[in-house]
């Protein structure tokens, strides 16, 4: 049963004129109100990671703990076959999506964890399957990063398909900070794309290098966990977590090297610098960043009418303070920053669901969407 929770509460939202300087971080706030509803559509949830509409309007969660839900009229049923994760630290089951064809084919995409290899530990790896009576079939492994870490931190992982058809995904430095970024012989640090069967696009930057990771698209990125297809353009943005500061919103560019850990807006956990560069030739800028930290999850542009005042803008989930972020663009420009739904909660997902409505998944808590008054 679906019910309201948080009537007529008040939006706090800051705005923020844009600075013509190099701290993009550094955004000076003003403030005004306006009034919302919350309302609750799935609780009882741990940690749901990804989420997915299938055309019936039922939804299909990821928990990370490696249970796939689907939700539908107010009942929860728990999907069968689901691979076995390596659920440890940030790693589990992760992020899922479904082929843009769906309707025709069925392909289900799924990010997680796997202990699939002869290395302890896991690593991150794409799948793709179909969905039959509440069971995965035809499960498909498409891609999986090597080699396997017991390290718990960094695997990603967020799942997106462009215009062409391609799909994009992403995977954590894996806790090698020093090692895997830079290095495109090495998985870790990068966002990677395919056919949607798997198969290596034969534009791909790096084919022609020799012991090259055929499947990457950029590297240089530190742990990406959020993914979004921009409404007009078509391009991939995605934004990663920093160190302490520093987490950044960036555009794919083939080939393109986003810098990390070379260069950074952010400092060690422990306040010491591991870098006094923030920009050098060859490596992208932010489109923008914060400090301090958000640590950002989950990602989604306002389209249609029922935010008027939204669209256009891009949503980004805070982990660390607990709302949603909505940054106003001109171009590929942050001009203003605002705050809405505040002290929900862990955000770990946002997305426009089919309905139009804007949808959060919370950690310790379930999946609510934003109503406005």
């Amino acid at each position: 049963m679906k019910k309201h929770i948080g009537l007529c509460l008040v939006l706090s939202f800051f705005i923020a004129c844009a600075q013509q300087n190099k701290q993009k971080g550094d955004i000076a706030l003003s403030s005004q109100e306006r009034t919302y509803s919350i309302e609750s559509v799935v609780d009882g949830l741990d940690n749901p990671w990804g989420m997915t509409w299938l055309p019936d309007g039922s939804i299909l969660i990821t928990e990370k703990s490696g249970e796939l839900i689907r939700f539908n009229n107010g009942n929860k049923t728990t999907i069968q076959n689901v691979p076995e994760v390596y659920n440890r630290g940030q790693g589990g089951l992760l992020d899922i999506a479904l082929h843009p064809n769906y309707s025709e084919n069925n392909w289900i995409y799924i990010t997680y964890s796997s202990s699939e290899g002869n290395e302890s530990g896991g690593n991150t790896a794409l799948i793709r399957c179909k969905l039959s009576e509440n069971s995965l079939t035809n499960i498909q492994t498409l891609y999986k990063a090597a080699p396997n870490t017991t390290k718990g931190q960094h695997f990603g992982s967020r799942i997106e398909f462009d215009n062409d058809g391609f799909v994009y995904f992403s995977i954590g430095d894996r806790g090698e900070r020093d090692v895997n970024p830079q290095d495109i012989t090495r998985d870790g640090g990068k966002i990677y794309r395919l056919h949607d069967d798997g198969r290596i696009p034969k534009d791909n930057p790096f084919v022609n290098q020799p012991n090259a990771k055929h499947a990457i698209y950029t590297f240089g990125n530190r742990n990406p966990q959020g993914m979004a297809k921009h409404p007009s353009t078509g391009e991939i943005w995605m934004h990663e977590h920093g160190p302490k500061g520093g987490d950044e919103i960036n555009i794919l560019k083939k080939g393109a090297n986003y810098g990390w850990p070379v260069i950074s807006y952010g400092i060690n956990y422990s306040g010491t610098k591991f870098t006094n560069e923030t920009a050098r030739p060859g490596m992208e800028q932010p489109v923008h960043y914060w400090v301090p930290s958000i640590a950002p999850c989950g990602m989604a542009f306002v389209t249609g009418d029922k935010y008027p005042e939204w669209n256009g803008q891009l949503m980004v989930g805070s982990l660390k303070f607990n709302y949603i972020e909505l940054l106003k663009l001109e171009g590929d420009k942050v001009v203003a920053r605002e705050k809405i739904a505040e002290d929900i909660g862990r955000v770990r997902n946002v997305k426009l669901g089919p309905d139009g409505y804007i949808y959060i998944a919370i950690e310790g808590d379930g999946i609510v969407r934003i109503i406005p008054e």
